[in-house]
């Protein structure tokens, strides 16, 4: 288990409430928010407990989840993210942040759980306290 929590980004609530689950039940501590906005929100609230952001792209509403990452990017330049998308993989070269993973929609759980404990243990030393 990670020290700290994973911000988890997603508008639809029954995708939300299943990566929530899944990466409780593997040690995680999970943060949720269904709109852009709330999530910078929650991540400024206590930007040093987040060690991990996983978001969708299209979040509804004004702030989508390219803005997201480079909101929590502009904090701490190290934070894993992982974007997920039915139809934005293709805007991931231009949009996206660095060292970041894209998995398209549909996909298997077990694909956020390696991808987030690979890019936390690619993590630079001295990254998180």
């Amino acid at each position: 288990m990670i020290s700290g929590s994973v911000l988890v980004v997603e508008d639809e609530s029954v995708v939300l409430l299943d990566i929530d689950h899944s990466l409780q039940e593997v040690g995680y501590s999970v943060i949720t928010a269904y709109r852009g906005a709330d999530a910078i929100e929650a991540f400024d609230d206590h930007p040093e407990r987040v060690r991990g952001l996983v978001t969708d792209i299209r979040l509804g509403d004004d702030t989508d989840g390219w803005a997201v990452a480079r909101h929590v990017r502009s904090v701490n330049p190290d934070l894993p993210v992982i974007y997920m998308s039915g139809d934005g993989a293709v805007d991931w070269q231009t949009e996206g942040v660095s060292n970041s993973l894209m998995i398209e929609k549909p996909f298997e759980m077990q694909q956020i759980i390696t991808g987030l404990a690979d890019l936390l243990n690619e993590a630079p030393v001295g990254a998180y306290p």
